[in-house]
C-alpha cells in the first residue's frame, strides 16, 4: 500500500533553515508528481510546492518563493523541501501528498515551529 512518511521538522528560529523529507513507498514513486502541504491552526490546508515526476518542472506558493525549494530523489524514494529564510508564518504541519491515477494520499505531517 501507498505510504509516506515525513520527518524533519523541529523548532527553529526566524530567518533559520529546514529540510522536509518524505519516503515513500508502495507505488512506483519517479512516475507520479508530489507535492508539499502545509496547515496551520485554524487554516485550511494550502499548497506550498509541487515537483512532477521527473523532476523538471517545480511550482510554488507565492509566499515562499524564492526561500522554498522542492526537489526530488526518484533512486531513494524521496522528495524534499528546502526551507530557508523561515517566518513565523510559515510555522505549520507539512505534508507530502501523492497524486496516483487522481486519487491523493497523504504522510502524516510533520510539526514545523518557527519562534525565537
Amino acid at each position: 500500500q501507498v505510504q509516506l512518511v515525513e520527518s524533519g521538522g523541529g523548532l527553529v528560529q526566524p530567518g533559520g533553515s529546514l529540510r522536509l523529507s518524505c519516503a515513500a513507498s508502495g507505488f512506483t514513486f519517479s512516475n507520479y508528481p508530489m507535492s508539499w502541504y502545509r496547515q496551520a491552526p485554524g487554516k485550511e490546508r494550502e499548497l506550498v510546492a509541487a515537483i512532477t515526476s521527473g523532476g523538471g518542472s517545480t511550482n510554488y506558493a507565492d509566499s515562499v518563493k524564492g526561500r522554498f525549494t522542492i526537489s526530488r530523489d526518484n533512486a531513494k524514494n524521496t522528495v524534499y523541501l528546502q526551507m530557508n529564510s523561515l517566518k513565523p508564518e510559515d510555522a505549520a504541519v507539512y505534508y507530502c501528498r501523492a497524486s496516483i491515477f487522481g486519487r491523493f494520499y497523504w504522510g502524516q505531517g510533520t510539526q514545523v515551529t518557527v519562534s525565537s
